[in-house]
């Protein structure tokens, strides 16, 4: 049997893990001294000094004054970390004919939006619409750029190629590798799913077991176990839009028949609503069964306690959400199983740009 190779951690590797630890401290926490940032970490005196030197020389680190510590000694120098330092790039390919781009700062606030209609743009017209937005955003950027976040429909390996997106008709695209080649910036590419939930976890203060449904073009779940994305062997974990759960159902953009997305994507709700709108909480409360159904054994299975549903207020709260509860609640029943916390995400339509932006912390500054 062939093995593995192993490979071995280079003292970079050590150096910027090591970086990323002291950064999140700083990041997350009050003003710090240089001593609570060894005692926090574990590293050395010596080691955090050389650390926090680098991080202010990069300007993502300043010094604000000393501690009002009352042992005797000399004060402790206070750190703290400044969000204005860079500005991150974020686009949302996942909304119905619409493309979404922001700037924001380091500590995730909105500085400038960009919106461009698609117009039913699909395929090279909507790769072209990308890449004019990626342009347009860089150039209204007024500081450093750190990155670019896309969250995009689809499956996404984990270098950024787009495997398939059926609502974009996009097959085997290297995005990632195309903007940051036209923009000269690194980017980072990931499902839509993917990185809401990462939003949820870094400015919503989710847990580390999480999953977040995300209903907007398609459907799809972005998956957080012990804080770590599940991907999976093909880079499709989280597809739970196509799903078959209705054999007689509609053909869905994928080419199968009766997926989950041809119930609860925001263009078949509306549709649905808008065809029997006397009946609108039952037709969405089915829609709600439809998806507690296809939740319930991935609840079970990983046992989890936290889900978030990510999309349109008006079609989410109130009877989907209810019936989502409520049908997850019924085929999971157990003595030992705590209550489910299913809620609707506080994130609104910025839920997508928003991950996009913890993408970029993530990947560039181990910011988590």
């Amino acid at each position: 049997m062939q093995k593995t190779a192993r490979r071995s951690l280079r003292p970079e590797d050590a150096r910027r893990s090591n970086l990323a630890l002291v950064l999140q401290d700083i990041y997350d926490g009050p003003a710090l001294s240089r001593a609570d940032l060894a005692r926090s970490t574990g590293l050395t005196k010596v080691t955090v000094s050389d650390l926090v030197a680098e991080l202010m020389a990069s300007g993502l680190v300043h010094e604000v004054g000393t501690s009002a510590d009352a042992r005797p000694g000399k004060p402790s120098t206070l750190l703290t970390f400044d969000p204005g330092s860079r500005d991150i790039l974020a686009i949302d390919l996942s909304a119905k004919d619409q493309l979404r781009g922001a700037i924001f700062t380091l500590g995730g606030t909105l500085v400038t939006r960009i919106d461009r209609r698609l117009d039913g743009a699909v395929g090279e017209e909507a790769l072209r619409a990308a890449r004019e937005l990626a342009a347009e955003l860089i150039a209204a950027a007024t500081r450093p750029v750190l990155g670019l976040g896309v969250g995009t429909p689809g499956t996404v390996d984990a270098a950024g190629r787009v495997l398939r997106a059926p609502n974009l008709r996009w097959r085997d695209l290297p995005l990632q590798e195309l903007l940051s080649t036209e923009l000269g910036i690194p980017v980072r590419v990931q499902n839509d799913a993917n990185v809401a939930v990462l939003a949820e976890r870094r400015f919503d203060g989710g847990p580390d077991d999480l999953v977040r449904i995300h209903i907007s073009r398609g459907v799809g779940a972005g998956v957080l176990v012990g804080g770590q994305l599940v991907g999976g062997a093909a880079s499709d974990a989280g597809e739970i839009g196509h799903v078959v759960i209705d054999e007689n159902g509609a053909e869905c953009p994928c080419g199968k028949v009766g997926c989950l997305e041809t119930w609860i994507s925001v263009p078949a709700l509306t549709a649905r609503v808008q065809a029997d709108p006397q009946h609108r909480d039952q037709v969405l409360a089915e829609a709600g069964t439809q998806l507690g159904a296809a939740l319930a054994p991935v609840v079970g299975m990983l046992g989890l306690a936290h889900v978030v549903v990510g999309g349109p207020s008006e079609l989410v709260d109130g009877p989907l959400l209810a019936a989502t509860r409520e049908t997850i609640a019924h085929r999971t029943q157990s003595d030992f199983r705590p209550e489910l916390d299913l809620k609707a995400s506080s994130l609104g339509s910025d839920a997508v740009l928003m991950g996009a932006v913890a993408l970029v912390l993530l990947s560039e500054l181990g910011v988590a």
